[in-house]
Order: structure tokens, then C-alpha cells, then sequence
């Protein structure tokens, strides 16, 4: 069973990442991208907004029984796979599961720009997330 408690924690926290993720897209490029503090502030936000949706989904797969993912990226797609996210939707922002891992473990370099663009064009994808999550739980 489902603990709507633990997904509802996560989508406070992930709502109030966006917030501030929402606030530093707003500052002009050349300040986000020269100003290591509104950079760093918008790389750990962004890290921990990824978090939140592995966390949600992982939550739901294990207490589903969907089958177990051998990857971040597999976690994504796993939602789509079993309709609790549309599957088309999964396989586009499956690739932050990737920019999860850069942020992380700073596998190489990150680029400023993708970080940049990330804040500045996708942060609609989160709140789509929110929006499937809650319909999945209010349709169990």
C-alpha cells in the first residue's frame, strides 16, 4: 500500500524547490550563469527536485510491486510503462535521471548552460509530475 503521507511530503518539498528553481530562472543569463552563487543555488535545487522524483516513484514501484529498477532512468520509465505517469511523458524527462547522477557524483564537468536552459524551460515538467502523481493516488 501506498503511503500518501511519504508522496505527500515529497511533493511539499518538490513544490517549494520549484519555487525557488521558479525565482533564480529569473535572473538574467549572464548573472546565473557568472554568479557561482545563483548557479549553486540552482544546481542543488535542481539536484534535490530529482531526488524527490526518484523518491516518489521508487515509493510507488516498491509498494506496488511493479518491477524492480536496476537504474535511476528505469525508475522514470517504470511510471510510464504501468500508467502511473503517461509513458510518453516518462520517456522525455527520463533523461533527468541522468543530469541526477552529473550533479551528484560530478561524473565531469557540468555545463552552465544545460543547467541554465533546465531552470529557465523545464521546470513545467515537475509540476506535470505533481499533477500525475496526484491523479494516480486519486484514482488507487
Amino acid at each position: 500500500m501506498i503511503d500518501k503521507k511519504v508522496i505527500n511530503s515529497r511533493i511539499a518539498k518538490l513544490r517549494e524547490y520549484i519555487k525557488i528553481l521558479e525565482e533564480l530562472s529569473q535572473e538574467k543569463k549572464e548573472d546565473f550563469l557568472k554568479n557561482y552563487k545563483i548557479y549553486g543555488l540552482a544546481e542543488r535545487y535542481l539536484q534535490l527536485s530529482i531526488e524527490c522524483v526518484l523518491d516518489m516513484g521508487n515509493h510507488i514501484i516498491s509498494r506496488i510491486g511493479f518491477k524492480k529498477p536496476e537504474t535511476y532512468q528505469d525508475i522514470i520509465l517504470i511510471l510510464g510503462k504501468n500508467s502511473v505517469i503517461p509513458e510518453n511523458f516518462a520517456e522525455k524527462i527520463a533523461k533527468m535521471a541522468g543530469l541526477r547522477n552529473i550533479l551528484v557524483h560530478g561524473y565531469s564537468e557540468i555545463d552552465e548552460i544545460i543547467i541554465y536552459n533546465y531552470v529557465k524551460h523545464d521546470l513545467d515538467d515537475f509540476r506535470k509530475f505533481i499533477k500525475y502523481i496526484i491523479q494516480y493516488l486519486d484514482e488507487m
